[in-house]
């Protein structure tokens, strides 16, 4: 049977090519390989909702990530849309190099209201909007099952420890515990042997930075310190004794006790690698990198608590990411919708559905649990932390990130490589950071 060409079909295919070619391109960069194939599949759902735009994702490594951002920036080459981060935004946006979003806020009625308290507002400023959150974190403990198990502590005395930076409380005998020589001996026995350490109680990631996200924040402020006196202060407090004694802690745990894996071992290849290949029973790390260790890790992870500090209670830095549009876009409006797109419900569950990081809107965060409970993964650790009173502080929002970042991170490495003590180091580049700011 002959089937024949009508001209109602010929028209049909010539419409639909016309519309795909009229299609607009938008561009968007992220840098987490791990989240990628949940927002490809937020960009499957938009075009087939938007089918006159297409977006073109891009996911680069974190360093080629930035340098390719601030150099299109100058260059012209920059994405329409890029996945924006708590310390690169107000220098951004003092330059003027990505939109406000508040105006088209306030035009197409965006409800503002869905996300969890605290993180809308980490992305405005003077009543401008750079962002529309897209997820949170918190840090919790990873730990090696196996580990544990050998060593009898249980996952009950993991979750209840307590820290103080004077003798390291519950949480340096673990951690002591939890080391090994080459002979078997562990931190606790009079025969261990820190230069031949077999296995580490604890990897820590250091961060050498201003933040110390994973790595000392969470120690530091559940000693009483705080970085500044809120969001765009003008003035910090690294020289406080608080946060030298913490520094200084890390510091002799890895140097003169043999506890704690050194920086110098670490800086390259990094503490989640090291954890991964067995060089150690725990280390600490953000929610976001849930997946990445049930993925690569040849073992049982689990995921626990960190320590209750000083100040009677356990800490964690509260951070989260939002989309922001380059303002040399031409297709601004198109990014917008993206933008709008990305930070809806209708992307945040699924994002909360592939289980990569906790969405900003409670249903994406409930899917992501689900999703892990699935999967034999217990991550409430996280949540428990971000849900608790008085449990989290917000990521140090200030000017002149940049020029902090580089005095903060040499102050800190000449610390963690046992060149400088934390307080001399500390006092000196506080009052380099604060000079920063008159």
């Amino acid at each position: 049977m002959k089937k024949f060409v009508t001209l109602s079909s010929i028209l049909a295919l010539t419409s639909a090519l016309s519309t795909a070619s009229a299609a607009t391109t938008v561009d968007y960069w992220l840098w987490d390989s791990a989240q990628l194939p949940a927002y490809q599949q937020c960009a499957k759902d938009f075009t087939k909702l938007n089918p006159d735009i297409n977006i073109k994702i891009t996911q680069k490594g974190w360093d080629d990530y930035w340098t390719g951002i601030t150099t299109g920036f100058v260059a012209g080459t920059a994405p329409d849309v890029f996945t924006n981060h708590l310390s690169k935004y107000p220098e951004f946006a003092a330059n003027g190099q990505i939109v406000d979003f508040a105006p088209w806020i306030k035009r197409d009625s965006v409800k503002t209201n869905i996300y969890l308290e605290g993180l809308y507002s980490l992305w405005g400023r003077d009543g401008k909007q750079y962002g529309l959150p897209k997820d949170w974190d918190t840090v919790a403990i990873i730990y090696n099952k196996d580990m544990l198990k050998k060593a009898g502590i249980s996952e009950k005395t993991l979750n209840a420890l307590k820290w103080n930076p004077k003798d390291g409380g519950s949480f340096e005998k673990v951690i002591a515990q939890l080391t090994l020589d080459q002979n078997g001996n562990n931190g606790l026995s009079k025969n261990f042997d820190k230069t031949k350490v077999k296995q580490y109680g604890l990897l820590n990631p250091y961060d050498p930075n201003p933040y110390g996200q994973t790595g000392w924040s969470w120690l530091a402020v559940s000693n009483g310190f705080k970085y500044n006196d809120g969001l765009y202060a003008t003035k910090y407090y690294y020289d406080d004794p608080r946060l030298a004694e913490t520094i200084q802690w890390l510091t002799d745990l890895s140097l003169k006790k043999g506890f704690l894996i050194p920086y110098k071992d670490i800086r390259g290849l990094g503490a989640n690698s090291q954890f991964v290949a067995g060089k150690g029973a725990m280390t600490t790390d953000g929610s976001w990198m849930i997946k990445w260790y049930i993925d690569n890790a040849k073992f049982d992870v689990g995921f626990a608590l960190l320590p209750v500090g000083p100040t009677g209670k356990r800490t964690s830095m509260f951070n989260g990411l939002a989309d922001s549009i380059w303002v040399g876009s031409k297709k601004k409006e198109e990014a917008w919708k993206w933008v709008k797109y990305l930070g809806s419900p209708a992307c945040e569950n699924v994002v909360g559905k592939y289980g990569a990081v906790f969405p900003a809107v409670n249903s994406g965060v409930n899917l992501a649990l689900a999703t892990h409970k699935k999967n034999g993964a217990d991550v409430s650790a996280f949540t428990k932390t971000a849900k608790a009173k008085g449990s989290t502080f917000l990521f140090p929002i200030t000017d002149n990130a940049s020029q902090i970042n580089s005095i903060m991170t040499t102050a800190l490495e000449n610390v963690f490589l046992g060149k400088t003590p934390a307080a001399e180091a500390l006092k000196e580049a506080n009052q380099k950071v604060n000079a920063l700011f008159k």
